[in-house]
Parts: C-alpha cells; structure tokens; sequence
C-alpha cells in the first residue's frame, strides 16, 4: 500500500484551508498554533511543495492547496461521516439550529418538506433566542443570522443580497393626503429591527435626505411584529425587499420608488470543526443548494 501522509497533518491542512487563519483552525482542532504549524509543515514536506501562501495574519491556498483541498476534502468528509456512522447508536441525527423567526417562516418552513424527503434521518431542533452568533458551540450546532458580515474565525456562507423597502400600510396611500413623498416621513413613526439598526439611516443617505428625522423612532426584535404594526397602521417598516414579497400580505405596499442596497444580509454560519458533523454538513449542503441565492 503507498505510504500517505498522516491524517493528523490532512486534518490540520483541511481546517486551515476552510478557515483562512491558522489560529482560528488551532482552536476548533484544540492544538497550539505553533503545533497545528508543525503539521502543515510536515504535510508540504510528504508532498515536497508549499501548499499555502503566507500573509500579514492569515494564510491562502496557491494553487497546489487549491488542487489538493479539492481532492481530499471530499475523501476526509467522508472518512468522517462514515466513523460517525458506524460509532452513532441512533438513526437519528439532530442539529440544533438557530434562526430568526421571520426566516424560519417565510423560508425556511415552506421547504423544510423537502429535507424531509430526502434526509428523513435528519432532525431540527429550532432555537429563536437572540445572540444567535455568539452561541455557536454553546447551545448551537449552526445559525442562520442576518448581519452585516461574520466573524472571520466562523465558518459562514452568504445566502442573498437585499435592498431595503420602506413598507407601510396601504391606507397610506390611499387617504384623502397619500402618503407619496419621503419627506412625509417627518410625520410618521419608523419601524426598525433591532439586528437591522442601519436600516433607516442607510435608505436615507441613499434618498438624499440627510437631516430628515421620522417622528420617532420604535425598535423591534420580530420581523413579524413589524410587518403587523405596519400593516395596522402603526408606523412605516424598514426592512427587506423579501420581508415584502414573502408576506404576501395585501394590507401591506412599499412606498417610494428608491433603490437602497441593504448593508445586511441572511448568513448561514456555524464553527469550523462543526462543519465536518454529519448533521451540520448534511443541512449546510441542502441549504445552499435549495435556498441560497445564486451569485452572493
């Protein structure tokens, strides 16, 4: 049998790769940076090339890492689905995931069936607590959080790119004084998210209106609340341009025609050892290839 290089060393070399920082794979692999190291080092010496090129606090494959990760990581992921396989004492696998209600509703749930079907093994435990990204590992196997970027020591991937609507009631429009220039705002209470804090002041800038203050500012933590004291006339909701065309919801119109790209997005996210979990790896798949946009 042709002699490999230790597993140890592939192992260091796959965390690496999918993380981009070596002390960000030492800590998911509980080893120093000096050791974890040692064992890329050793690989590059088994393969006689550099497999990384080396930058001011990080590391990134060249293109012999690249060629490499591609064959064996497919390889390692299996190697450890099937140990987990065989060491598992149930036909049940659980993945405890954290998501934002909103999401959970308008996107996920209505595909949830489809996991079904074709993972009837796998089982979702659904957490909608807060801190979503700060309880990965503790709680958490995995989240789907909105925020503006991820920590860089995670794991995440994009799943879409959005623009801000401002939402409001379809009473507004439609009164004796409709509601059809951004200046009205003045008169008018906003609605905005409390993972979404930038929301208003970005559509603003963007708008061109600078200096224009609603008449007050009411904070949440439910997208769908949101939705609902819109609709019910409670204020104007600055949110995202699926929130609006998810709820399908005929109380509800945008208003204003203005184009604002949203400095937030949906991400899916999870620690870099957990990846290499079945549960983890088997949603995190289905996900980009079912619900994630093309291109993000």
């Amino acid at each position: 049998m042709r002699r490999l290089p230790p597993l140890t060393a592939i192992e260091a070399f796959v965390q690496v790769a999918r993380t981009g920082s070596i002390k960000a794979a030492s800590q998911e692999l509980a080893l120093s940076p000096p050791a974890l190291s040692r064992r890329i080092q050793a690989l590059e010496r088994f393969i006689g090339r550099p497999l990384f090129e080396r930058r001011h606090q990080a590391v990134v494959l060249n293109a012999d890492g690249e060629r490499l990760l591609a064959q064996i990581a497919p390889a390692l992921d299996q190697l450890s689905d099937a140990v987990e396989v065989m060491t598992s004492n149930t036909d049940v696998l659980r993945l405890r995931l954290g998501i934002l209600p909103l999401y959970a509703s308008q996107k996920l749930f209505p595909r949830l069936g489809e996991l079904r079907t074709k993972h009837p093994e796998l089982h979702l435990d659904i957490d909608t607590a807060a801190h979503l990204l700060s309880r990965l590992g503790e709680g958490l196997d995995a989240v789907i959080a909105l925020a503006r970027d991820i920590d860089p020591a995670l794991y995440a991937r994009r799943l879409d790119r959005n623009q801000v609507y401002v939402i409001g009631a379809r009473t507004l429009i439609e009164r004796d004084d409709p509601v059809v220039r951004p200046e009205q705002l003045a008169r008018l209470t906003a609605l905005v998210h409390r993972d979404m804090p930038d929301t208003f002041s970005a559509w603003r800038a963007a708008a061109g209106l600078g200096d224009l203050e609603p008449l007050a500012i009411d904070h949440f933590d439910s997208g769908q609340l949101m939705l609902e004291a819109a609709a019910q006339g409670l204020g104007i909701a600055f949110m995202h341009e699926s929130h609006f065309q998810d709820a399908h919801d005929d109380r509800l119109v945008r208003l204003f025609d203005i184009a604002v790209e949203s400095p937030y997005s949906y991400w899916f996210a999870c620690r870099p050892r957990a990846l290499a979990t079945r549960p983890v790896k088997l949603f995190h798949d289905w996900l980009l290839a079912t619900l994630a946009e093309p291109g993000v």
